[in-house]
Order: C-alpha cells, then structure tokens, then sequence
C-alpha cells in the first residue's frame, strides 16, 4: 500500500492557442489505507486530477509522491495503480474467470497460482456462481463487480475508481457502495474515488476533497463540510436539498446585532458572541445560509425550542419524495425551501411559521464568499 501527496500541482491544457487551467496549485495528502473521495460537478478537474495520480496525464508543475518516492517522471506500469472506470470495459468473448485472470496471465503468473486467486477475489467480490459466464449474460451490477475485480486482482499500491457508479440505477447503488465500503474495510487498500454525487462520496469516504473551478475547495469529513463548510460552494454543494442562502446586511438593533435579508422583513439571529465579531468586523454585506434540514415547523416536533428565531411564509409546493416532505416557500420575495415528514401536507398558499436554531445560521462575506460566522 502507498500514502498519496501531491504538492502544488497545476495541469494546463493547450488548446487552439489558448491555455485552459484545469487544476491549480493542488494540495492534497492520502494516508496509506485512507478511502478519499474527490467530488465536484463536471469540468471542476477531478478526472484530471486522477489521470495526473495515475500517470496518464503529465503534470504541468507540482510533484506527486507515493509515500516518499516522487512519481512524475514514472509511467502508469510503474506506479503500481489499478482503475476500474465507469465503463465496464470486460472482454466480451471471455467468461468472468478468464477477464479476472487476464491481467494475471499478461504478467506471467503460474495458471495454478491464477486460479486461486481468482476464486479467493470471487469470494470477496461475491461473484463466485458467475465465474463461468459471459459479460453480456450478467446485470450491471454484476459486471461493475467484475470490473472492480480485474483492477484488484492486481494487488496495486492504490485503487482509483472514476465514476464507476454512473451506469448503476439507484437501487442497486445503494448496494454497490455497501458492498464497495465492506471491499474497502476488508482490504486496506488506498483507494481513491472520483464522482460528482455528494450520496457517493459521503457515503464511502473517509475525507471528501471537494473541488471547484479547478480549484480544491476543502478537505475534510461528512460532518466537517455539513456543519463547517469553508464557503458558499461548498455549503451548496453538500446537503440535500441545497442550502437556502439570503442576500443579507447587518442590523444593530435595539439589544444586539443580527441580519436582515435584503429588501425584506426577514431577520436572522445569531449566538450573542457572533454577532458581536461581525459588528466588529466592519462589514455590512453578508450572505446568510440556512439548511432545509434546520428549518422546523413549529410545534412540528417535541421538546424545547432552541434559541433562535422565527420565519413566516407561505407554501408554494408541497414535494413528497418518500421518506420526507421538501417544502417550497416564499417569503418577502425570497424563495426558499424545508424539510418536513413525510406525512406533512399543505396545500400552496397556505401560511407557516418556521423556528431554526440561531447556532445553525451560517454567515458568509458577500465579496469572498468565505464563511466568516
């Protein structure tokens, strides 16, 4: 196994005489055995970023070490890295047996030697019973199964997968990736896993290396991009629904400070403290970001109402997505959305009060929109 670091890595592409930065000035570690997501929406250079990882594409400055050795002058055979893509790319005139112990074969392995291993990776893989078919007698699932297993069989250093759910219907990804986790538990390899949907990267991760713009955005666990994201992106990006975000400014008050939407009745309150280190800060613009999830309807739940405030608006779409009802409403022009239970139901037009937790209100600077509260 190998520790993964890249250290200020660009790539930029030449094309038609102009220069496109697809990936500046990147940092980013892996320890040995760490499961690592890099996530963010089409164009944000995580495939670049992996194809750099793998040798596929030369960097254009930086270094990239697996554990102390520097990898950039390496090709791909070199670096002892499998992928499995989202493309299942199995040879279709060979049974499953004879596509996981092609890579074996290619290097010589003793047919006796490749046997075993193949049946041991079945095992693990679950895939045992299908040995003796063909590709296009199996289901998707099984196939990326067998995909997964022709990069393993290898035995690599690290484990690259590119956006190997995408072919999968939504039932049988949730298999997938417990199966995928329970891969990655039993094995200990340094895998790392390129997607753009945030139920993918959270749920198999152990970091996720949110990325943007070319840019890596932040770096942490499920919980430190849900309760501290670094700015605005990141805070959209992670969570479903969205974030609701409202163009805000900072109002004194009559005892202490809070934040008041832009050309609107709505107000936000925050911990006394903040408040008082944005009065200090000097500035007036802010952005205020508030989860659907930290918006209850009140006298919806029991116990204690947290120290907060509350929002009164009005119902425009009453969504029932199964295990919970996603509440579209607006309020002084400012449209919004909240999570409720399943069984909630009100027709649109209808008028509801909404309480939140004032440690729940992000704050971000409207110009950098870095979170600051």
């Amino acid at each position: 196994m190998a520790s993964i670091r890249l250290a200020q890595v660009n790539k930029i592409y030449r094309s038609r005489g102009h220069a496109v930065h697809a990936v500046k000035d990147l940092d980013l570690t892996v320890e040995d055995g760490e499961f690592v997501a890099i996530l963010g929406p089409s164009g944000c250079g995580k495939t670049s970023t992996l194809r750099m990882i793998v040798g596929l594409e030369e960097i254009t400055s930086g270094d990239i070490f697996f554990d102390d050795r520097r990898v950039n002058d390496l090709d791909p055979q070199a670096r002892n890295v499998a992928m499995a893509f989202e493309t299942y790319a199995l040879y279709p005139s060979f049974t499953i047996e004879e596509n996981l112990s092609f890579p074996l074969e290619v290097r010589g392995v003793p047919a006796a030697e490749r046997r075993k291993k193949v049946h041991d990776l079945a095992a693990l893989l679950r895939i045992e019973d299908i040995l003796g078919q063909k590709p296009a007698a199996l289901s998707g699932g099984q196939q990326q199964r067998v995909s997964l297993g022709r990069a393993l069989i290898r035995d690599p250093a690290v484990f690259i997968l590119d956006e190997v759910m995408s072919h999968i219907d939504a039932h049988l990804k949730l298999q997938m990736l417990f199966e995928l986790k329970r891969i990655h538990q039993e094995l200990g390899k340094t895998m790392i896993y390129v997607t753009h949907d945030q139920v993918e990267a959270l749920a198999l991760a152990d970091r996720v290396a949110v990325m943007s713009h070319a840019a890596l955005q932040q770096v942490g666990t499920r919980n430190e991009l849900y309760h501290e994201p670094v700015n605005v992106f990141v805070a959209d990006f992670i969570g479903e629904p969205p974030t609701n975000f409202f163009p805000a400014e900072l109002d004194a008050g009559d005892d202490q400070p809070f934040l008041r939407a832009k050309n609107a009745a709505l107000t936000f309150a925050v911990p006394v403290e903040r408040a008082r280190r944005l009065a200090a800060g000097g500035r007036r613009d802010y952005v205020v970001g508030l989860r659907p999830q930290n918006l209850h309807l009140d006298g919806a739940e029991s116990g204690a109402a947290p120290a907060g405030g509350m929002l009164t608006a009005e119902v425009a779409i009453n969504e029932y997505v199964g295990e919970r009802t996603i509440l579209t409403l607006v309020a002084d022009g400012h449209r919004f959305r909240a999570q409720a239970h399943a069984e909630t139901s009100f027709g649109r037009g209808e008028r509801v009060c909404l309480r939140y937790a004032s440690s729940d209100v992000m704050v971000f600077d409207a110009e950098t929109e870095a979170l600051i509260a």
